[in-house]
């Protein structure tokens, strides 16, 4: 969620430092599309295009640990994501806990063979991190996306995603009062997490109803569940960056930053949905 929001004195703030809100908006819009023409016809597409971004956003965060002296191996882990992602979508959970499994393994010994040491016990540690963080969550998408309905539900899941993110801009602009987090995030709103919750509910009803023929109140658990774990992942990569001094951890999308500041409220909530939809579908 990237909300604006006003000072606890009251005193409006400008739009955040550096953004360029038309730019954000086409970007948003474009990756949006590309999205939906992904999962147009069949599933595959869209998997290549998660174990892009996946791979990506590990790059990404490579170059951001680099800053703080930690290495993690990126073959092993680009390796691990295809693995990971692709039998997860043709295999089911074991093979998302196999793979996983095998990944960190593989970026454990790789990092052994490379060096030895405290350091290499960091990078390792880095990379088992990074792992979980990226590929790992990702592979539950895989998951919702290889079930009956499978790209509808993976449609819905990126639309509560924007929902969160348009939602909290939207009332964070408009209504912000009382910071959310002012020491990690101080951008973000009590005010900005209600609107998160009022669009995510709206899409989540209507995702439900018209996409999957299910009960309304699912969606109104999802329209409460994605809001808070996509916050929760949002302030999670926010206190990476601070303790890295980083604004962005990348800046392939302009308006945006890079591919995991967009990912990272998205990474979090993606089990929940798919444990929820799962239960309920």
């Amino acid at each position: 969620m990237t909300d604006e929001s006003l000072t606890a004195s009251g005193a409006r703030r400008g739009p955040r430092a550096g953004r360029n809100l038309p730019a954000a908006i086409a970007v948003g819009v474009g990756l949006l599309v590309v999205v939906a023409a992904s999962l147009a016809f069949r599933p595959e597409p869209f998997v290549l295009l998660a174990v892009a971004a996946v791979g990506a956003a590990l790059w990404e965060l490579r170059q951001a640990l680099s800053r703080r002296d930690l290495h993690i191996p990126l073959l092993p882990l680009l390796v691990g994501t295809v693995g990971i992602l692709v039998s997860s979508f043709y295999s089911g959970p074991e093979a998302l806990l196999v793979s996983f499994m095998l990944t960190v393994a593989g970026v454990v010994v790789w990092r052994t063979i490379d060096g030895s040491g405290v350091s290499a016990v960091r990078d390792a540690a880095a990379g088992t991190f990074a792992t979980a963080y990226l590929p790992f969550m990702a592979g539950f998408v895989m998951l919702l996306l290889a079930q009956d309905d499978g790209r509808v539900k993976v449609l819905l899941f990126i639309l509560l995603a924007v929902a969160n993110d348009v939602g909290g801009y939207v009332a964070g602009v408009l209504y912000g009062r009382h910071p959310l987090a002012p020491s990690i995030s101080p951008k973000k709103s009590w005010e900005g997490l209600a609107g998160s919750f009022v669009l995510a509910t709206a899409v989540g009803v209507v995702g439900m109803v018209v996409g999957l023929g299910a009960s309304p109140w699912v969606g109104v658990a999802l329209g409460v569940l994605a809001p808070l774990t996509a916050t929760v992942g949002d302030l999670a990569e926010s206190m990476i960056k601070r303790d890295l001094e980083l604004k962005d951890m990348g800046s392939l999308l302009p308006g945006h930053g890079g591919i995991l500041d967009r990912l990272d409220s998205m990474l979090l909530t993606a089990p929940f949905v798919y444990v929820l939809l799962t239960l309920a579908v």
